[in-house]
């Protein structure tokens, strides 16, 4: 993200990143490596993360918050639909769809 000028006065720039993608791709991982500090729980496990998990990068004339998102697979039991109605709710409110894929 670069400052641009509106006048005399500097724009300050912001938006939102839904991390995306297909369970055990790494989201998580990638959120994490992306803050530098963990913020987001990583495991073999899939379908770890349940509901969308927030992180946000700071920078002088910038801001980007990070949305985690729970994989999006096939559903079958009425849990996994919820998990996936999450992750395309995440979606939906981003500016920028980031897709990871394994």
């Amino acid at each position: 993200m670069e400052k641009k000028r509106a006048g005399n006065k500097e724009v300050f720039k912001s938006g939102y990143v839904a991390i995306a993608g297909a369970p055990n791709a790494g989201k998580s991982t990638l959120l994490n490596r992306m803050l530098g500090f963990k913020i987001s729980i990583t495991s073999r496990k899939p379908q770890t993360t349940r509901n969308r998990i927030l992180g946000v990068v700071h920078r002088a004339s910038s801001q980007i918050v990070f949305m985690d998102t729970p994989g999006i697979h096939r559903a079958k039991s009425a849990l996994n639909i919820r998990i996936v109605d999450a992750a395309l709710s995440t979606m939906g409110d981003a500016d920028i769809i980031l897709l990871v894929g394994d």
